[in-house]
């Protein structure tokens, strides 16, 4: 006999699917979530905020925990927010000031501690500090301002006097200006490292030698952000700058710094020839396939019904995003009232690349009725093994076998109850989720709004044996503290 999980579990499994199942969105929006989580398992909550700075893609999220522990009612809460706060940059923190002051309303004595502390470690470091003024000079002002913190000499001298020191960066930037060769530019850009969307501002022509040092000074990140702009100044038509750009990306695929998914917004913002996109999706697929790895066999159904066009879309994202982490057989079927599998062809050893998934579903068009079991049913006839699978649907309808239906006949069939992830593309209807979790079906949905950059979110769905499980891990992320009130010894 199958024991339910208890209450708490319940609670703590549906606070882990709001947070994994709800896509970027204005800090404001995404509050509520953080409140009534922190309200019902505030113990959950803390560990939750430890566990998906370490694991979640969604900064947005980053912020809100870090607010939210730091206006709680609870010290311990407080002195973790003090010390996630430490690890973000300057807009960061910045944006989750506006946040505790705008809609939180209150910015507890322990907050300006922590954003003191922020600001006084940087102040320490001329060079960190420089590197923060020239990056984010408008956000540094605000956190001293708001929250009245009175800026040592430096600080004081950069961002409010507007007389920076003659080592500073800042100072160079003024001679950046004025420089009259290349070369001249470039020194100042390299001995600096002077960002590439501040140098350019200040020059009226950007070189072959000035490129070069403007790309050596970036990072492998800022590198795939200004992929565009670099395509644009001719910076990939160089075969030496061309090169260092390469070296930047192979740099980024243990970069851990590199969003998992800029990559892509990179290749989509501008046409780029075949070695560098070739580039940009190993960046792409290393970066994912360090965030998670898939255990279990796993099966995608993809709504290729009339108007399901973005579900289309989304599913060779996320064939891409699952084929570079699991280990495990992995299946995708396309259907309206009839299934077709989707088969990739890749040599042995190697992954399936975005491209190679954009091939495989070249002549896959929405059309047609739904039917959400038809697919299911087909993998009990061809005695296809899964214990997850991952539909992306608007969850209507309309033709038999319905998926409640295939789901059981399934699991009589094949001896196991595959857990089901739904992926709301268009629409939504409540009867669909009732009639699967009236059938025993461990279900989530997950909606999408358009944000590719939550698509990552699902791998960790996935990942996991079971929510429970998930749960247990997250619980086993300790809380920390702050390292001046770490006994000696411990």
């Amino acid at each position: 006999m199958t024991q339910n999980p208890p209450a708490e579990m319940d609670v703590r499994v549906s606070i882990l699917n709001s947070f994994l199942t709800t896509p970027h969105r204005k800090l404001e929006e995404l509050a509520p979530l953080h409140t009534s989580a922190l309200e019902n398992d505030p113990l959950f909550y803390s560990h939750l905020a430890l566990w998906y700075f370490a694991k979640g893609e969604v900064r947005d999220h980053k912020l809100l925990f870090v607010a939210h522990l730091a206006t709680s009612g609870y010290p311990e809460f407080r002195e973790a927010a003090w010390v996630l706060l430490q690890k973000l940059a300057p807009y960061e923190v910045a944006r989750v000031l506006d946040h505790t002051k705008k809609v939180i309303g209150k910015t507890p004595r322990s907050f300006k501690g922590a954003v003191a502390h922020y600001l006084q470690t940087r102040e320490s470091n001329p060079r960190q500090f420089d590197g923060a003024a020239m990056r984010a000079r408008n956000d540094l002002k605000h956190l001293y301002a708001s929250l009245r913190i009175k800026p040592g000499p430096r600080a004081q001298a950069i961002l409010f006097d507007e007389q920076p020191p003659a080592d500073s960066p800042l100072f160079a930037l003024k001679r950046l200006a004025k420089a009259s060769t290349a070369e001249e530019q470039a020194q100042i850009i390299l001995e600096h490292k002077i960002p590439y969307t501040t140098a350019v501002g200040a020059l009226k022509n950007v070189t072959p030698v000035v490129l070069v040092a403007l790309i050596d000074a970036m990072s492998p990140q800022e590198v795939i952000n200004s992929m565009a702009a670099l395509k644009k100044r001719g910076a990939l038509d160089n075969p030496e700058v061309k090169a260092l750009i390469d070296q930047k990306l192979a740099a980024a695929k243990t970069d851990k710094r590199v969003s998992t998914l800029k990559a892509k917004k990179a290749m989509a913002a501008t046409k780029l020839d075949a070695e560098t996109e070739q580039a940009l999706t190993e960046v792409m697929d290393q970066r994912i396939a360090s965030k998670a790895e898939i255990k279990r066999p796993t099966a995608l159904f993809v709504d290729k019904s009339g108007s399901m066009s973005q579900a289309i879309t989304v599913s060779k994202q996320l064939a891409s995003l699952i084929s570079a982490v699991t280990t495990a057989d992995f299946y995708v079927y396309a259907f309206d009232t009839a299934a077709f599998e989707i088969n990739v062809n890749v040599p042995a050893g190697k992954r399936a690349a975005l491209s190679d998934w954009e091939k495989a579903f070249q002549f896959i068009k929405a059309n047609g009725g739904t039917s959400l079991g038809v697919a299911l049913a087909q993998m009990t006839k061809k005695k296809q093994y899964v214990e997850q699978l991952l539909i992306v649907t608007d969850e209507g309808e309309n033709s038999a076998p319905l998926l409640a239906d295939a789901w059981t006949a399934y699991k009589e069939a094949m001896q196991t109850a595959p857990s089901i992830v739904i992926v709301q593309v268009g629409g939504s209807y409540e009867r669909l989720a009732q009639g699967l979790l009236a059938r025993g079906v461990e279900l989530t949905r997950y909606r999408f709004d358009g944000d590719y950059y939550s698509l990552p979110n699902v791998l960790e769905l996935l990942a996991q044996p079971s929510r429970a499980e998930l749960v247990e891990a997250i619980m086993g992320y300790e809380l920390p503290r702050r390292p001046d009130l770490v006994p000696q010894g411990v």
